[in-house]
Parts: structure tokens; C-alpha cells; sequence
């Protein structure tokens, strides 16, 4: 893999794995960026990964740009088979006609049930390939292409906190209230970030999601028991970073 190591500006180091969206490359990344951290390179303030490059923040007071690559280089990565396991956090899911106003276009326009839709979207288990554009807004990689479908023309102006939607070839969840031109399929009762929490974001770049079709009165059931900071959350047995 060439892998190129890139000045942005005069704090920050960029480490590029690739051109595409590929999971091996995000692999690379996360695995770099892990590497880092547990070295806890003195000066390294903040460690950003993305699809397929890693943006590390540095203090020059503290290390050189020269001295940072040549600590980084030292560390090597795995750019194929990834030993560290990685969990998949189950994400309770209603898909019901008050969360999901979008269903009934998407399955005009896909030519599928809603029920195929639902289906097909919580069978997946999608990795998360970094995180951005909102405090705890996952990007998550791994939607099945059957329901793949552009944004709305038009985005709302005010997308409830805790939406399931699709874009693209893409699925998340708002994690606040937010302007968006996803088409919005459902909401799950986790907050994917909460500032009142210890760890506000719930979940971090590598780590893996499935969504769990649930009921209106589950949801509701969830939402009660996470206000009262009863809820625990649900998770599978650890994979590969490679593994499905």
C-alpha cells in the first residue's frame, strides 16, 4: 500500500492510505490510529481518522513535523487481516410510519415492500468508517445497494434527533436535531451522543452496528428506561476488523 505522509498547515500531520472507499484501506487507518494512541506520542494532541486517510494534531512546541513522521513510520499498521476484534453494538430500530415518512416513496421508487426495505436494511452489519458532520454522527459503510437511493431534492429543515435515514449509498443516525435531505426510515431510542454521559459519543470509528427492528412500545419502553439509567447496551460477539 503507498501510503503518503502530508503537512496541513503547521499542526497537523495528514497520512493517506488511498484514493477510494475501500474497507482494507479503513482498516489500515484505524489500525494506524490505534497504534498512535497507544504509543501516546507526547506532543500528539488529537487523532482524526476518515475513510482513508488519518489527520493527527500535534503540538510543534513539543515535536517537530520531522519527528512526528519518522515516530509515526516507526509504528507500522496492518493493512490486510486485522487482528483486534471490534464490537458490533445492536441499535433497536422502529421502523414505524410516524419515524419512517419516507418508506412509502423509497418503495415506490426502489420497487420494493416497506417490509423488504426493513429487512434488507437491519440484515447488514455496517462498519463505522468515521465519524463527523454532527458530534456523534456515524458514517457507516456496508448498505446493501438494493436500497441505495439519492437524498431528498429538498432537505428538511429539522430532522428529530435519533433518525434512522439513508443517502446515497449511505445509513446513519442523527444523533441531535439537525437539518438533513436524508430519507428518513425510522428512529432508534439510543442517543448517539448525550452530553450528560461520561463518554458522550456512544460509539468510535472501527467499531461495527446492526439495527434491530423493534415495535412502537419497545421504543417507548427503551426510551423510558434510558432516561431513568436503566438501559444497557446490547452487543454481539466480537469479529475480525475483515469479518461479517
Amino acid at each position: 500500500m503507498d501510503v503518503r505522509y502530508l503537512p496541513a498547515g503547521d499542526e497537523a500531520l495528514v497520512i493517506e492510505f488511498g484514493k477510494t472507499i475501500d474497507e482494507e484501506i479503513n482498516n489500515s487507518v484505524i489500525s494506524m490510529a490505534a497504534s498512535i494512541r497507544n504509543r501516546k506520542i507526547k506532543g500528539v494532541r488529537e487523532i482524526l481518522p476518515t475513510y482513508r486517510s488519518l489527520m493527527v494534531f500535534y503540538n510543534p512546541k513539543k515535536i517537530s513535523y520531522v519527528r512526528l513522521v519518522s515516530t509515526v513510520k516507526s509504528l507500522g499498521y496492518k493493512d490486510k487481516d486485522e487482528a483486534e476484534s471490534k464490537r458490533t453494538l445492536i441499535v433497536p430500530c422502529c421502523y414505524d410510519d410516524s419515524f419512517g415518512p419516507d418508506l412509502s416513496d423509497m418503495s415506490t421508487e426502489l420497487g420494493l415492500s416497506r417490509e423488504e426495505i426493513v429487512k434488507i436494511h437491519s440484515a447488514e452489519k455496517y462498519k463505522i468508517y468515521m465519524m463527523g458532520f454532527l458530534p456523534g454522527f456515524v458514517y457507516l459503510g456496508g448498505l446493501d445497494k438494493r436500497i441505495n437511493i439519492p437524498r431528498l431534492k429538498t432537505p428538511r429543515t429539522k430532522i428529530p434527533a435519533r433518525s434512522v435515514g439513508i443517502g446515497g449509498a449511505q445509513t446513519g443516525v442523527y444523533p441531535v436535531d439537525s437539518p438533513g435531505g436524508w430519507r428518513l426510515i425510522g428512529s432508534t431510542p439510543l442517543d448517539f451522543y448525550d452530553i450528560k454521559r461520561e463518554h458522550p459519543i456512544l460509539c468510535e470509528a472501527g467499531e461495527y452496528i446492526r439495527f434491530k427492528p423493534i415495535f412502537r412500545d419497545e421504543y417507548d419502553d427503551i426510551r423510558r428506561e434510558i432516561e431513568l439509567g436503566n438501559y444497557k447496551n446490547e452487543y454481539e460477539e466480537a469479529v475480525s476488523m475483515t469479518g461479517r
